[in-house]
């Protein structure tokens, strides 16, 4: 008994951080868009300070809100929590490969400048993230009911087959669909995890030789 109650609350707390992890994609390409209401804003700050430091804080919070998306992502993507929890194969995963990407942009290759190409390739890559996750829990994560499915039987074939190949704890297709999708994106996570860190290395020695 015990151990069934520290089970549904380990699966209801990986699963509330994953349903968390994507309204904060969206959150971060909600901040990373609206680059005039900050300038308007700006407007409003009189000392030189306030401007300099309000300039830093609306970076900064993009790039921890991608961060905290991205360490989400790294955690719950391994083959035992994807078959314990309700996860969107491959949506979730390749949103969170997207996310890394454009945070590495943001990061290491100038993607700061909401004029710079990498800023608006870091832009691009947000947002297929967060339409790529917002589809697959749309879809499949919370698709059709059983409830509506009762009363509407002639859509129950499409909902069933999304349910049953793509949510990652529901029968034996979808969990096949979950193992291969973890040996495809896991690796690319760790790929664009290791160009971001070498990039990293690369600015340190730059600043160094200066």
């Amino acid at each position: 008994m015990e151990h069934d109650i520290t089970k549904a609350l380990e699966v209801w707390t990986l699963q509330t951080l994953l349903n968390v992890s994507i309204l904060l994609g969206i959150l971060a390409l909600g901040l990373a868009l609206v680059q005039g209401y900050y300038r308007a804003l700006e407007k409003h700050l009189t000392l030189r300070v306030s401007i300099e430091l309000w300039r830093v804080a609306t970076v900064l919070l993009v790039d921890l809100i991608l961060v905290a998306v991205v360490l989400v992502g790294l955690l719950l993507i391994n083959p035992d929590i994807m078959s314990d929890i309700k996860m969107a194969v491959p949506f979730y995963p390749i949103a969170t490969v997207l996310f890394a990407a454009a945070l590495v942009l943001r990061l290491f290759h100038g993607g700061h400048e909401a004029g710079s190409k990498s800023y608006r390739r870091a832009l691009c890559l947000t947002a297929l993230a967060c339409v790529v996750n917002l589809a697959g829990f749309t879809f499949v994560a919370e698709g059709s009911s059983p409830e509506y499915l009762d009363d509407h039987p002639g859509s129950r074939a499409f909902w069933d087959y999304v349910k049953d190949h793509f949510c990652s704890n529901v029968g034996p297709a979808s969990l096949d669909l979950a193992q291969i999708t973890f040996y495809i994106c896991f690796p690319l996570l760790l790929a664009v995890l290791a160009w971001g860190f070498f990039s990293a290395l690369k600015q340190i020695q730059a600043a160094k030789g200066d």
